[in-house]
């Protein structure tokens, strides 16, 4: 995955000063009592007996949320496709080389027995499906799970996704996570950290009619992939001071028609960065696409970009605030 020089810089700090808490974090973990512990996970109670200690993670966001924590000594592996696991220039970089990549594919249950795992933390596709591995199966086989915020379905149908504010969804799934491993003092430290430095770009962006209407462009040529409002995107584009375009799509990640697109008329595409099709490729085509031709953000070539990491739930999202915001603002100073 590429890494802007910033964002490696970002990224590097913070694995700086998750080396320096290191210590202070094994420390709280171990002093803490081992007693069963109940959160409120997808709206449901889930109570833990004891505090796993062979976790497996789905996907980056899921699996940097417990490197944030100082957690890699508590985890059996993680799965990644090769496309979000080119670990030389992410976050976290030590915890990765720590911790064994368990597949490039997708989570299975073989996977998980095969890992001796306790607990299982991934999402309703982000590593859970119907088809291919649930959480009831693994529950069955005397393993735990917790399922990734963003991901909890949500009453609008069977499989739309999100439950609260995506930033939100980050900040409860970092107190859940600290309460069931025991690391409580981390993740209200990370917590008010996080508050902080997106409370900051929100003082200094556009407002009311100035905030510039943002399309996440994910994938797709027929039709696009995209971003609703329970997805990470909604809450790093209204912080950084944009409006989501697809604000009013009551799921998370979804398709929808570029003629939607096109009547809505955009003034800045967010480009996700991932996959076989690079960003630079995605750019092109947006560029080229007849349909789009007299869309605000084409006409000017507003099209940014930020990876994947940055986009679904992770320790990444307050930095893609703090970038996108700065876009953001340099497009209003240049208009």
């Amino acid at each position: 995955m590429r890494k802007s020089v910033s964002t490696a810089s970002l990224g590097l700090a913070a694995a700086l000063t998750l080396t320096a808490c290191g210590a202070d974090v094994a420390s709280e973990s171990k002093s803490s009592t081992s007693q069963a512990v109940t959160v409120t996970n997808c709206g449901k109670k889930v109570t833990y007996d004891k505090r796993p200690e062979r976790v497996v993670t789905n996907d980056v966001g899921i699996t940097e949320l417990m490197f944030a924590l100082g957690l890699e000594d508590r985890m059996a592996g993680y799965v990644m496709p090769a496309d979000k696991g080119a670990t030389d220039d992410l976050p976290y970089k030590d915890a990765y080389d720590k911790v064994k990549w368990l597949s490039k594919d997708r989570v299975t249950k073989e996977i998980v027995l095969d890992a001796r795992a306790d607990l299982v933390f991934a999402g309703w596709n982000y590593g859970f499906n119907e088809n291919t591995l649930t959480p009831d199966e693994l529950h069955t086989a005397g393993v735990d799970t917790y399922l990734l915020t963003e991901s909890c379905r949500n009453a609008v149908s069977g499989t739309s996704r999100g439950i609260m504010p995506p930033l939100d969804a980050l900040y409860t799934d970092l107190d859940n996570l600290g309460r069931i491993f025991g690391v409580e003092k981390r993740a209200r430290k990370l917590v008010k950290e996080y508050r902080a430095r997106v409370a900051a770009v929100r003082a200094k962006a556009p407002k009311g009619a100035d905030r510039p209407s943002v399309f996440l462009y994910d994938s797709g040529q027929d039709q696009p992939f995209t971003s609703g409002r329970y997805a990470a995107p909604e809450q790093i584009i209204s912080e950084a001071g944009g409006v989501n375009l697809m604000h009013d799509l009551k799921d998370s990640w979804t398709t929808v028609g570029w003629e939607t697109v096109v009547k809505r008329n955009p003034d800045v595409i967010l480009i996700n960065d991932y996959g076989s099709t690079s960003a630079e490729q995605k750019r092109k085509f947006l560029l080229s696409y007849p349909p789009l031709r007299n869309v605000s953000a084409i006409k000017h070539k507003r099209i940014h970009t930020l990876d994947y990491a940055d986009l679904v739930e992770s320790p990444r999202n307050p930095s893609a605030v703090e970038r996108l915001g700065a876009h953001l603002r340099a497009d209003t100073d240049g208009s």
